[in-house]
């Protein structure tokens, strides 16, 4: 037995036993319920293939899932109990019970784990814990560690209760704690450390709905919270630097939502909520360096005020319309704090940031004749920005951003096999003058326009079509295309980019027992950008990344017992870095930024054997071929490619992946089926 499987052979053995002892308690007349169980192997590590599936780790693994309901006909209840991958890390469980039209609740237990795919060579002490001590070490010299990983188990209970057929009450409540470690570290002299992760988030809702005729309102509460055990980790190496980690935190947001409807075909509709979100943990002295300004607490506030209405109508029978305004406004009553650097004058100052949202959105469809109709609209976004009034900026502002979008869709039945859409979006973004950063001594990132509220253009197109040529034969094929288009004060930063999509779905019903599916799909990212090197040399970039995939599959009937099927998936992406400099060359200190290229194939197969009538045999083969040559944590010398180390004078950490991963998974499950 290996120890992924003795990790989890406690819980398992239990759930089983529970199973074995209550399932036919909970089965339910006309209710097909099922428990299956299984085991599985691994053949070698999968770092990158099984960061989320708990399955990183060679060797064996316990499958177990079941799906049983019982329904009382005397009462009207329901018992219903649902696992899935008990046997692993990323298992759930979920029990519910229901009164029909009454009452009801249920509880859910999940774990979502995920493994770090990188391998870690360092000397660092005291992971996992805020106080870290940083050991110079010669790259490579000390044992790889590749037990990075975070896990969230999330607990989550929900009720209802009915009070007539007009009056509902909901309620929910999820706890979620989060632990493990995060790659970390300082830049400057680069020093390697891990962030601690030891947090907690609670989630409470509770609302009342209301509906007699033609008024539904629905108002409650929603509340979280989010609490740190960890607020700051001290790191001795060359010399003491301290990182802070994220504060805790509280939210509390009251709503009101409603509809009425005037006549069968027209609708009103409306939403409030405020919600205020507060940050007041105490912060650290840093080592009692903390500037003589700095507060005690953050005292970090932020107020949001939501008002939307919307109506729907249908004017004729061959037209409907929907309108629709909302309004958000983003108060952050955040003091603002200045930090004094040297001597007592503040030169940095925190920047609270509040703005207001304001959106209008009108679409129609009319149905033209010829199996035709005719989509259009408008929305129109515009938002209100607050500019810091104290220090100095670094970064471009804008008092005012507005956004403007026109969509118009064609639909068209051709006939009873073929049927296709054709869509055009344009948006077009724009806004108040930018307040540009005027320190002395600005660096080149100030010359950057943030992508975020530069002028944009964008043009989009959308075009499906399904044809089906026979009863057993369909093709499914999409096209998209958008072009962007930036603008702004400065001369760096993004310039342009396009994004396309190409895919075909086909699928073949070759007999009763037999059916093919196969799929094809090519997406295009290009972004043109600006920037500046080291040597103060305008550099332009082009930069795309093209993915390419295909997959095919099968099912079939061998016999009355034996099914059979297995399919196939190819996927290879290549980021493109085309870098040059208009009448130069690039120093000789720096080297064009290589491609990375990703690729998998993956083949599936599996039979299922009919044991009796109520139970199946599962074999399953699985056969994955990944590989990269990503060069993030990598470097260039003249002698080839080396793992990147941080301070080799002071660290000397590395962190490095294996660029061909292959493994093989074998598996068997039995799966019982009862009513």
């Amino acid at each position: 037995m290996s120890r992924n499987t003795k990790q989890e052979f406690k819980l398992t053995m239990l759930a089983a036993a529970l199973l074995a002892a209550y399932g036919p308690v909970f089965a339910a007349e006309g209710q097909e319920n099922s428990v299956s169980v299984g085991v599985g192997n691994w053949s070698d590590d999968r770092p990158q293939r099984g960061i989320y599936d708990g399955m990183r780790k060679e060797g064996g693994y316990l499958l177990l899932d079941a799906d049983i309901m019982k329904r009382d006909d005397a009462t009207g209840t329901w018992l219903g109990l649902r696992a899935r991958n008990l046997g692993l890390d990323n298992r759930e469980i979920k029990g519910d019970w229901l009164r029909q039209g009454d009452i009801g609740g249920s509880i859910e237990y999940s774990r979502i784990s995920r493994d770090s795919p990188y391998t870690i060579n360092t000397g660092l002490r005291g992971i996992g814990t805020t106080t870290q001590t940083v050991v110079n070490i010669a790259p490579g010299s000390a044992p790889g560690w590749d037990g990075l990983n975070t896990t969230r188990d999330r607990v989550t209970a929900k009720f209802f209760k009915s009070f007539g057929p007009e009056l509902m009450f909901n309620a929910s409540f999820r706890n979620e704690t989060k632990e493990g470690n995060r790659l970390w570290g300082r830049g400057g002299a680069p020093e390697f450390a891990l962030e601690p992760i030891d947090s907690t988030i609670r989630i409470m809702e509770g609302s009342l709905n209301y509906s007699r005729g033609d008024l539904q309102l629905s108002g409650g509460y929603y509340g979280t919270s989010y609490d740190n055990a960890n607020s700051m980790v001290t790191a001795i190496g060359a010399a003491t630097f301290f990182l802070s980690l994220p504060l805790s935190n509280r939210s509390h947001e009251v709503f009101l939502n409603g509809g009425y409807s005037f006549t069968p075909p027209m609708r009103g509709t409306f939403k409030a909520s405020y919600s205020r979100a507060t940050q007041d943990e105490p912060l650290g002295n840093f080592g009692g360096t903390a500037s003589p300004l700095a507060p005690t607490n953050l005292n970090g506030r932020l107020d949001t005020t939501l008002l939307e209405a919307g109506l729907s109508a249908k004017p004729t029978s061959d037209l409907s319309v929907v309108a629709n305004l909302r309004y958000r406004d983003f108060a952050d009553k955040t003091p603002v704090y200045g930090i004094v650097f040297t001597g007592t004058t503040p030169t940095v100052y925190n920047t609270p940031f509040s703005y207001t949202n304001a959106v209008g959105k009108l679409e129609g469809n009319y149905r033209l004749p010829h199996g035709m109709s005719l989509l259009g609209g408008i929305e129109y976004n515009s938002q209100d920005r607050q500019i810091p009034n104290v220090g100095t900026l670094w970064v471009p502002f804008r008092a005012k951003l507005d956004e403007t979008t026109y969509r118009v869709q064609m639909r068209k039945s051709m006939s009873e096999t073929i049927n296709g859409s054709l869509a055009y979006m344009y948006m077009d973004r724009n806004g108040s003058a930018f307040k540009v950063p005027a320190a002395a001594g600005e660096t080149l990132q100030d010359r950057i326009n943030p992508m975020n509220i530069a002028d944009r253009q964008r043009d989009k197109w959308r075009a499906m079509v399904d044809w089906s040529p026979a009863d057993r034969l369909a093709f499914q094929f999409a096209f998209e295309d958008s072009q962007d288009r930036y603008q702004g004060p400065n001369t760096y930063g993004l310039q342009g980019g396009s994004a396309r999509l190409y895919s075909l779905d086909a699928s073949y019903q070759m007999s009763a027992a037999w059916a093919l599916n196969a799929w094809i799909s090519r997406d295009e990212n290009k972004a043109d950008e600006i920037t500046q090197n080291t040597v103060a040399v305008t550099k332009y970039n082009n930069l795309s990344e093209i993915g390419n995939s295909f997959g095919a599959g099968v099912t079939g009937k061998i016999s009355e017992k034996l099914k059979m099927g297995g399919n196939v998936e190819q996927f290879r992406s290549v980021n493109e870095y085309n870098q040059f400099i208009v009448g130069a060359v690039l120093p000789a200190t720096q080297v064009p930024t290589p491609n990375i290229t990703n690729t998998l194939l993956r083949f599936k197969l599996f039979a299922d054997y009919a044991v009796q009538k109520n139970a199946d045999l599962r074999f399953q083969l699985i056969y994955e071929k990944w590989s990269t040559d990503d060069w993030t944590w990598m470097m260039f010398p003249a002698s080839g490619r080396t793992p990147w180390a941080y301070g080799t004078t002071t660290d000397g950490t590395t962190i490095t992946t294996d660029p061909k991963q292959t493994s093989t998974f074998v598996g068997v499950r039995y799966t019982y089926r009862f009513q």
